[in-house]
């Protein structure tokens, strides 16, 4: 496969200012980019909901070196958080990584934004998510809300001990050795563009982390991918479907999930775009990032056309729809 080929034929590209991408396959690289020659694999852009899939892998590895079962209600992890649960008392960790516990979307970002940057803030979010209570019983219907992620990032920090920051650090980003990926701006971060407006870097509300907050690069989204293929118990978690025949989609744990095996999701911010796909049994993952708003619909097809060869299928429609 000629990436940088590939690239350069996609011609919703060609406007946006820095894009970069890559693949691996049985742990063999290619990654390409377009822009400006300071543009590459190792440029940090904001991945925005790709921040899941290290939200729910670092839960996931929590929960199992605990012993705790993944089907543990979450009222019981969040003790803290009992006299105010007003969600059904059932709702399950599974069940919240799944993006199915029926919780009500009633909490939105500007609100958990107005809590404040503090260490209890996430979990004021989170009392926030349960005090709402319960649109439809657990397990009954599939349905994005960003609310699901703020109460397993506070499961994981309570879990550890610590902050959601401190806890995904040690956990997750330490252990497997990602030097780029971070909450802070980084000095290699790639400028974000709304049209032709240059935007400047914006912090990212610590309530909000963990379902968006992250920068990271090409080369540390791809070694997240080949983490997760290398755990085959893990990864076997993360993909199997936790959604209903008439849901609207197949969903696992922080993925959506494809014809023919595929993981996938997408990502955005203000000036910034991401998508991401892995296939378990062809040991494959790619990703692609960009400094643009408009840039999904290339993306997507640029994924597509990558993974195509391993599995027949156009997914480009189905990257672009996702419900980042």
């Amino acid at each position: 496969m000629n990436l940088q080929k590939l690239m350069a034929e996609q011609t919703g590209l060609r406007v946006v200012p820095a894009v970069a991408a890559g693949s691996s396959t049985e742990g063999a690289r290619t990654t390409a980019a377009l822009g400006p020659d300071t543009v590459t694999a190792e440029s940090c852009f904001r991945i925005a909901s790709l921040t899941k899939v290290f939200t729910s892998a670092a839960l996931l590895r929590t929960l199992r070196d605990k012993g705790v079962p993944l089907g543990t209600p979450v009222v019981e992890l969040l003790p803290g958080l009992a006299p105010d649960w007003r969600a059904d008392r059932s709702i399950t960790v599974e069940q919240i990584l799944g993006q199915v516990s029926g919780l009500r979307e009633s909490v939105d970002g500007a609100t958990v934004a107005a809590l404040g940057d503090g260490d209890g803030a996430l979990l004021e979010a989170a009392r926030l998510v349960v005090r709402a209570g319960n649109e439809r019983q657990p397990g009954r219907r599939w349905s994005y809300y960003n609310g699901n992620y703020f109460l397993a990032g506070s499961v994981l920090a309570t879990l550890n001990g610590t902050t959601y920051e401190s806890a995904l650090q040690a956990s997750l980003l330490a252990p497997w050795g990602f030097a780029r990926t971070g909450f802070e701006t980084p000095a290699a971060s790639v400028t974000g563009w709304s049209g032709t407006t240059e935007l400047p870097p914006l912090g990212y509300p610590r309530t909000r982390r963990p379902s968006g907050g992250l920068w990271s690069s090409v080369s540390e989204l791809l070694a997240v991918g080949e983490g997760l293929l290398a755990d085959r118990a893990l990864l076997a978690e993360i993909s199997r479907p936790r959604t209903r025949p008439d849901d609207p989609m197949s969903y696992g744990l922080g993925w959506a999930l494809g014809p023919s095996g595929q993981m996938y999701l997408n990502g955005r911010l203000p000036g910034y775009r991401a998508a991401m796909v892995l296939i378990p049994h062809r040991d494959y993952v790619s990703v692609a990032l960009a400094g643009q708003e408009t840039a999904l619909p290339a993306l997507a097809r640029l994924l597509s056309d990558m993974q195509r060869p391993l599995t027949g299928d156009d997914i480009a429609e189905a990257v672009d729809a996702f419900a980042a």
